[in-house]
């Protein structure tokens, strides 16, 4: 794994999911709510845009993330780039005009971290609705206090791991996070593993 490479597409994605998908679809349908899709992760409501791989895909069209900016993307698909105004302090931290670029590769990795997370919660908690945070870029659910989700990677963990975060502060060997618990994807594996380490989370609260 070219972590270099991952943490630089992660940006991209982030950047796009805030600027491009979050943003406009606040400002046009009052949500700033993503969703995990086939292959990435799209919006909920209007407008209809998604990232599958390294390509945002709207109606009609379909464009590569390769050394452009969220400002031209946005402008081709006819919605003017922007994250969601007021609601939160963090984000991507990429302008508009700033430039990005995401490898296919890398970027399958992420979404697949997505798919992986979106299943295991909709397993743990029958009838959740995980929902992709664009302040924070991760796939999650609250249960009773606690935070369960997928994150693609960020400053604590550079490749995509899963999480539980109680709100509340633990101990005990579990908890092995300043915030919770996490283990990478690659260590986990697939969904059944991922379910495996969000139940014993939430067997290990107190």
């Amino acid at each position: 794994m070219d972590i270099e490479l991952l943490v630089r597409t992660r940006r991209a994605l982030h950047a796009v999911a805030e600027l491009v998908l979050a943003g406009p679809q606040f400002r046009t349908s009052g949500t700033i709510r993503l969703r995990a899709s086939l292959g990435g992760f799209a919006t909920r409501a209007e407008p209809k845009v998604q990232v599958v791989g390294a390509d945002l895909v709207a109606p009609g069209q379909r464009l590569f993330l390769e050394r452009t900016t969220c400002a031209a993307l946005a402008a081709a698909i006819g919605v003017t780039a922007g994250a969601p105004a007021g609601l939160y302090q963090d984000g991507s931290g990429v302008g508009p005009e700033d430039v990005i670029q995401a490898d296919p590769q890398s970027a399958h990795r992420i979404a697949q971290g997505f798919a992986v997370g979106d299943a295991a919660l909709r397993r743990m908690f029958p009838g959740a609705d995980p929902v992709i945070w664009p302040e924070h870029f991760d796939i999650g659910v609250t249960v009773d206090a606690v935070n369960y989700g997928v994150s693609p990677g960020d400053g604590f963990q550079a490749e995509p791991y899963a999480y539980v975060g109680p709100h509340t502060r633990q101990q005990g060997e579990y908890w092995n996070a300043p915030f919770g618990a996490v283990a990478t994807i690659r260590e986990l594996g697939g969904v059944d593993d991922v379910l495996a380490f969000f139940e014993q989370g939430r067997r290990s609260v107190v």
